[in-house]
């Protein structure tokens, strides 16, 4: 079969991404709640796949069991949610989860950028990482935390659904930025709660970033990167950080910091190399920046440190 080379296809408005799945257009034309398909509606997906021009909230139920980290299966089976942002790519794959806007049992609410415009959280929305963490990183959901949050669902959909008046909009965005809060919160408590999976991912983090130093990788690599470290775990950068500052307190960006700082160490003590041989051997392609970096961590120059050893 020859591969489809057409770009990803950008809906120019919300309404002509719904009509592409075969739903009707929004009561409003900057959100809506879609709750599961009709058995007449058939849309098709683009076969390019398509980008979104929306945020995404979609709630699934029954994905206990389905996805999992390494061999490790999810506990719960209430169900769970799962976040896009706009400009994120949709595969056009039968086996994406984010493949259409909803499925059958689901309920989703779209809402384009646009809707929050002048309000607080158009801003406070960026600060949501999970909205860029992958699919097999969604928030699996107890009983009573499935029911808070389809109750917000609900209550979104009804007020959408019954009037639209110059409080409509402030109604149904204070009800979105609790169903955010409430998924920040929940999340906290998975990464606490999963403490097989997250200790293992975070052994196995801090065995990527000692295999990286130990091989000498940032002469030619540079300093590590959250994102090259989270690809090497199979995990979002976003989700990593999120992880770590629940279980230690700090986010990954602080964790490369200590290690760059622990190494540093290790050579200014050790060995008779130069501090700028010392910031090109960790990554750094200016000294100043690795002597600054160093300052700021113990309150001491480089020199002033190894001075310590003389």
């Amino acid at each position: 079969m020859k591969k489809n080379n057409q770009p990803p296809h950008r809906f120019a408005s919300l309404a002509e991404g719904l009509k592409a799945f075969g739903f009707p257009p929004p009561q409003h034309p900057l959100i809506t709640v879609i709750d599961g398909i009709d058995e007449h509606m058939a849309g098709v997906a683009p076969a390019e796949g398509h980008v979104l021009t929306f945020y995404k909230i979609v709630f699934r139920p029954n994905i206990g069991g389905l996805l999992r980290y390494g061999q490790t299966h999810f506990d719960y089976n209430e169900g769970g949610l799962f976040f896009a942002a706009p400009n994120q790519i949709v595969a056009p794959n039968e086996s994406n989860p984010r493949q259409a806007p909803c499925t059958r049992e689901e309920i989703a609410i779209l809402m384009h950028p646009d809707f929050l415009l002048n309000y607080p959280l158009a801003a406070k929305i960026k600060k949501y990482q999970f909205f860029s963490y992958a699919v097999n990183e969604a928030l699996h959901l107890s009983e009573k935390e499935k029911d808070i949050i389809l109750n917000l669902f609900r209550n979104i959909q009804e007020e959408l659904n019954s009037r639209i008046d110059e409080l409509s909009q402030d109604v149904v965005i204070a009800q979105l930025e609790l169903l955010l809060n409430y998924a920040q919160g929940f999340y906290k408590r998975q990464f606490i709660t999963r403490k097989t999976i997250s200790n293992s991912l975070l052994q196995q983090f801090e065995e990527v970033l000692n295999k990286y130093f130990d091989e000498g990788q940032p002469l030619y690599r540079g300093i590590p990167t959250v994102q090259n470290l989270a690809e090497s775990l199979a995990i979002s950068a976003g989700y990593l950080s999120d992880m770590l500052r629940t279980l230690t307190g700090q986010n990954a960006q602080h964790h490369i910091h200590e290690k760059v700082i622990e190494k540093a160490k290790e050579r200014l003590s050790t060995t008779n190399l130069s501090v700028s041989e010392i910031a090109y051997d960790l990554g750094f392609e200016h000294p100043q920046s690795f002597s600054k970096l160093f300052k700021t961590k113990t309150n001491q120059s480089p020199l002033e440190f190894r001075a310590q050893f003389n």
